[in-house]
């Protein structure tokens, strides 16, 4: 090998190690370095234990479960007895202690603590421990479960205090990291990025999530989310999972809202938010091309309430509304949001698509109501008699549902008559899912198919029974 050879080659080998050296001083700079932000911040973070008082049925099985009737000297029953309990049958319940763990985040150097709502839930004793292994019994100053924050305060001074930042200003893509105690296991840091901004869940109207894919587990609920600053920008609540343990989607309360609804707690003692008072759905592309809009997008007005602002300003069944008090509601998981965040008493400007055309109205928003009473408003009693059947259905509420975990469709089981429906087993409070192999969607539908049945032939009849469904055989009267 002659030297011009040698040379290339030594150049080459040259070149080979330097562009190494540079790759991977570039992609060094780009993953980063949490080891000085967690030093630095975990102090701030703090474990929070709980105990509740919960009842069971009688020998600490679940209510409505007995020990079953055994023969005498059964080796299954000491087995029973031992794992459950004496208690001779009574099926009285008895109280037990359920422990619960959570984190929480430090917000004033005097003691106030923020955490989630369902972390404290009907605690009767909340501890704190903290970064110094000090453990203080703390006070719930106050809670708000639309959102999902508890504000506690400690007695203690001098504590070391979170800096706060705006998750207004993240972006998707940029490295978050949760500090917490997960499954018990104080201080645990994870790492990740933020997913997704404003993200709404089912039965969370008034919370713009913030989606990661930080690892969070049960313990973790409560503890600050991190940016790279060192600043807290939201406070970790939820999963998302099929299994009950973490599968890539974490969600966040966005810093901005949980200290507004700590500051509220804190001077009120409850939290404060605008109603419009309007029932809507997305718009899908068949109802854009409906509405002759170009696109799918705004918050579909299925239903205006009664006495309320959106009854008030003008706002109809089939308003498409894409914009309110300056800000473009994209899809109607965005409004709720947007409305709950709005000064009550404040006018505001609500741009809707009306027959295609876009105007302008103006509302001044209410305080939303509290639960029972938007419940309320919102459910459609919407009732139905079966003289045919004997009895009395109606629409479920909001609340019905939500206890019995349907999302749609079904009716309740009001009263009922000397008839074909007590005769096949039916009962009050029963929930008719389907009749006649049709799924029934609301008491006026359930009427029809009754009134349609064909006389003297047994038709079955589904009915979800204490959280269990059943079917029954109705034979239809002529």
């Amino acid at each position: 090998m002659n030297c011009l050879m040698m040379n290339r080659l030594f150049h080459a080998v040259l070149f080979g190690f330097v562009w190494v050296a540079v790759v991977g001083q570039v992609q060094a700079r780009s993953l980063p370095d949490f080891t000085d932000l967690v030093k630095q911040h975990t102090p701030v973070v703090v474990n929070i234990s709980t105990t509740q008082k919960v009842s069971r049925g009688g020998h600490g099985l679940p209510p409505g479960v007995e020990i079953p009737d055994l023969p005498e000297g059964s080796p299954f029953g000491d087995l029973f007895k031992h794992f459950f309990g004496e208690g001779g049958g009574n099926g009285e319940p008895r109280d037990y202690e359920a422990r619960s763990l959570g984190s929480g985040v430090i917000i004033s150097g005097d003691g106030y603590l923020l955490t989630n709502f369902h972390v404290v839930k009907d605690a009767e004793e909340i501890i704190i421990r903290l970064d110094d292994r000090r453990e203080l019994v703390a006070e719930l100053v106050g809670s708000d479960e639309r959102s999902d924050i508890a504000l506690l305060k400690i007695d203690a001074t001098d504590l070391p205090v979170a800096r706060l930042g705006k998750s207004a200003d993240l972006e998707v893509g940029e490295w978050v990291l949760a500090i917490g105690s997960p499954f018990g296991f104080e201080h645990s840091a994870t790492q990740g990025i933020v997913s997704a901004k404003g993200r709404a869940l089912p039965n969370e109207s008034y919370v713009p999530f913030i989606q990661t894919d930080v690892a969070i587990n049960p313990g973790n609920s409560g503890g600050p989310l991190f940016n790279l600053e060192g600043e807290v920008v939201g406070i970790n609540s939820q999963i998302f999972s099929r299994t009950g343990g973490y599968m890539g989607l974490s969600f966040a309360i966005p810093i901005e809202v949980a200290m507004d609804v700590a500051e509220q707690l804190k001077t009120k003692g409850h939290v404060s938010r605008g109603w419009l008072g309007v029932l809507i759905q997305d718009v899908t592309r068949e109802l854009a091309e409906s509405f002759g809009m170009k696109k799918p997008m705004g918050a579909l007005v299925s239903r205006v309430l009664p006495d309320s602002p959106a009854e008030r300003g003008g706002i109809k069944v089939g308003d498409v509304i894409v914009g309110f008090a300056g800000h473009d509601v994209v899809s109607s998981a965005k409004l709720p949001p947007i409305v709950g965040s709005t000064p009550i008493g404040k006018q505001a400007d609500v741009d809707v698509i009306r027959e295609g055309k876009p105007r302008t109205l103006r509302v001044t928003l209410d305080e939303l109501p509290e639960e029972e009473a938007l419940q309320a408003a919102t459910t459609s009693r919407t009732e139905a008699s079966s003289s045919r059947l004997g009895l009395t259905v109606a629409d479920l509420s909001s609340v019905q549902r939500k206890q019995l975990e349907l999302a749609e469709g079904g009716v309740i089981v009001e009263s009922l008559e000397d008839g074909a429906g007590r005769h096949a087993g039916i009962v009050k409070g029963d929930v008719v899912v389907m009749f006649n192999n049709v799924r029934v969607k609301d008491a006026e539908q359930f009427a029809a198919l009754v009134d349609d049945a064909p006389a003297g032939e047994m038709v079955p009849v589904l009915v979800q029974r204490r959280g269990g469904p059943i079917f029954l055989a109705v034979k239809v009267p002529g």
